[in-house]
């Protein structure tokens, strides 16, 4: 049995962590460098980094604070944020990331999956895909759920998959920060179309929602949460602890 992730995930704006609602009204959390190293001794499988700025402010992600993270910590890290070409891609990996995530970058220029693909590999691009239902439509959203592109959300994903993207991280806007548990419609909607790893991002409120997750999405890899984390209202191993009485696979 394929053991779930659960991901931990730094929204960073000008090198503080920050959190919203559905993307908007962002307040201050913590360090980027102490929280991460928190949940790398916490259990955590993965770490996510989102220089969520980057791309509306038109400039290159941050790396002296992503160098510091990823000098604290001994799990996977996935970084994000104004990434737009291979060079981008090389920065980020240089720093110490592990897999970069790819999102406004791919929608202005698609063939940018194709080309990290086939230079860095499959499984070091991950398509994180921010998505809101409009007028019953999933719709791909950009620049931090600001704009709609128009884009169908599902064949966008679909052709992200057909490019090269080793992984999938659904991002659902409508249930981001509110705390009532993950867009499963969304999510299984996601899961019919591709066969790699996807992640589901968005509306996390406790430790049951993870359950709820893994129990009626057996397909899905991992669950990805940010302010239950930060906050303390959720703590990792008493997550796993509790997935793993319920019967999910993770790693103790």
């Amino acid at each position: 049995m394929i053991t779930k992730r659960i991901i931990p995930c730094l929204d960073v704006k000008d090198g503080r962590v920050v959190k919203g609602v559905n993307f908007q009204g962002l307040s201050d959390v913590s360090s980027p460098v102490e929280l991460g190293k928190h949940y790398s001794d916490s259990g955590a499988d993965e770490l996510v980094f989102y220089d969520i700025t980057a791309s509306v402010e038109g400039r290159a992600l941050f790396t002296d604070i992503l160098k510091q993270v990823a000098s604290t910590i001994f799990i996977p890290l996935t970084v994000g944020g104004g990434i737009n070409t291979l060079a981008d891609f090389d920065r980020v990996l240089k720093c110490g990331a592990d897999k970069v995530s790819v999102n406004s970058g791919a929608i202005k220029n698609p063939s940018l999956i194709e080309e990290a693909a086939k230079r860095y590999g499959d499984q070091c691009v991950v398509l994180s895909v921010d998505i809101k239902r409009v007028d019953g439509v999933f719709r791909v959203f950009q620049n931090g759920g600001r704009k709609n592109t128009g884009l169908d959300a599902l064949d966008w994903i679909r052709h992200g998959v057909d490019m090269g993207a080793g992984e999938i991280v659904v991002n659902s806007i409508d249930t981001d920060g509110v705390k009532k548990g993950f867009d499963i419609p969304m999510l299984k909607a996601v899961l019919d179309i591709v066969n790699v790893p996807v992640i589901a991002s968005g509306g996390a409120g406790g430790i049951g929602d993870f359950v709820q997750l893994f129990q009626k999405l057996p397909e899905i890899d991992a669950g990805l949460a940010a302010s239950i984390f930060h906050f303390g209202e959720v703590t990792i191993p008493k997550l796993k602890e509790t997935l793993r009485d319920n019967g999910i696979a993770v790693r103790l």
